[in-house]
């Protein structure tokens, strides 16, 4: 045994590298799977990548030749900061890419349907955000545990910063109860969003192609428009375009926004890695050109990095969360019924504001399909989902829904998470 030790001999870098591209195939594999038409797709990495992460974790892993390399006692082990990178990556070339596919069309979309992606944003938000006080106000559970549980149901990382923020600052001893409830109510926060987005066009026996048509008009009103002169292009794929996307995105994310009267010591927003590179990959892609240089980006170049991307973020995401579980329950002084509680509750926090998100949409607002359910993965804050999504509807147009509704629920959510905490633990 020992022998095999020395023969295989991995360091950080290549067990990192060897988890990242076993779970992929993995995680690929369990999502293939099919039960009645139904299956996790790219949501499979990221529940693989789960038990992944909680497999790390088991002590007696240290005893094994070669898999000791995989163990991690705790979220602070080191290979977690670069899953954590691996993460980040991803998450930014997802983001970037689905930009970019959404800008050239999501302007005039979203000057045809404003009136129903603000509001619907919002909806989703203030639903998220009554059923958070609401159980908030259970004896016992309090308001750092649920805005926990409700940055977890929604995946929003920015809402759970923005909790932390506020319980730091008015309830220390309450931190840990953040952070718990983040992490259980994640997992079903991604698969929740990701199989509703599934199930409904099944349960309304929705014809796609008909579908694709009518949330296909933006596209094809945009393709009509004059065509532009053949300017210089930095590379063949756009791979120069897309660099700068990413640069100028990711300065646009870090700008902060003081939410208290600590200024920039206390809780701020910022729209982060996700928002940030969104928003300036939509407006690069909607003007196309910088001068006489082209911004163009390869269309297939585009399409490869946006799935790569979802794959690297719910890689690391997922191998994180399993690790940060584990811990998170170990060190909870509340009894595994808490937890239990946490779950049941995210899913409802997760459920409630996307089905009362979906009923406005097609009910009040009268939205397509295909508009709606584009709405709701933004209104969630849903990467995954919306991964999904285009999967199951057979177009990238379903982007400029996502596009239009997440920068209204991403602010809101933040707010949210401020807010209850500000006035709930005084």
């Amino acid at each position: 045994m020992e022998f095999v030790s020395k023969l295989i001999g991995l360091g950080q870098t290549p067990v990192v590298l060897l988890s990242v591209f076993l779970v992929c195939f993995i995680g690929y594999l369990l999502g293939s799977v099919k039960v009645k038409g139904l299956c996790l797709g790219t949501a499979g990495v990221f529940l693989f990548a789960l038990l992944f992460g909680y497999l790390c974790t088991i002590p007696a892993l240290q005893d094994v030749p070669v898999l000791k390399n995989f163990f991690m006692a705790n979220a602070h082990d080191s290979k977690i900061s670069s899953f954590k990178f691996i993460s980040n990556i991803g998450l930014v070339l997802f983001v970037t890419s689905v930009g970019s596919i959404a800008g050239p069309k999501f302007f005039r979309d979203l000057k045809a349907n404003a009136k129903s992606y603000v509001p619907m944003g919002a909806l989703i938000i203030l639903m998220g955000a009554v059923v958070t006080v609401a159980f908030a106000l259970i004896p016992g559970i309090g308001s750092a545990y649920a805005t926990g549980i409700l940055s977890g149901a929604l995946t929003s990382t920015p809402a759970f910063s923005a909790a932390q923020g506020a319980v730091e600052a008015m309830a220390p001893d309450q931190l840990g109860l953040v952070s718990l409830g983040h992490a259980v109510a994640y997992p079903f926060g991604v698969i929740g969003v990701v199989l509703f987005v599934q199930i409904m066009p099944r349960i309304l026996k929705a014809d796609m192609a008909k579908e694709r048509t009518l949330i296909g008009n933006a596209a094809a009103a945009a393709a009509a428009e004059k065509k532009e002169k053949k300017r210089f292009e930095l590379d063949e794929f756009g791979f120069g375009a897309f660099g700068l996307a990413v640069v100028l995105g990711i300065l646009l994310g870090s700008i902060k926004i003081p939410l208290s009267g600590e200024g920039f010591d206390g809780p701020c927003f910022s729209l982060g890695l996700t928002g940030g590179p969104l928003l300036m990959s939509l407006i690069l892609a909607h003007f196309g050109h910088i001068g006489p240089v082209s911004l163009k980006i390869d269309e297939h170049a585009l399409k490869s990095f946006r799935e790569f991307g979802l794959m690297l973020f719910l890689v690391g995401a997922g191998v994180e969360g399993g690790v940060e579980l584990v811990e998170q329950i170990a060190a909870s002084e509340y009894g595994i019924m808490l937890v239990v509680y946490g779950f049941a509750a995210g899913a409802i926090m997760t459920i409630i504001p996307m089905v009362v998100g979906y009923l406005f949409a097609r009910k009040i607002c009268k939205l397509p399909l295909l508009n709606n359910l584009g709405s709701i993965t933004g209104g969630m804050t849903s990467t995954p989902a919306l991964g999904t999504l285009i999967g199951v509807a057979g177009t990238d147009d379903v982007a400029g829904a996502y596009a239009s509704t997440y920068p209204i629920a991403l602010v809101l959510v933040v707010l949210a998470s401020q807010l209850i905490n500000s006035f709930m633990l005084v």
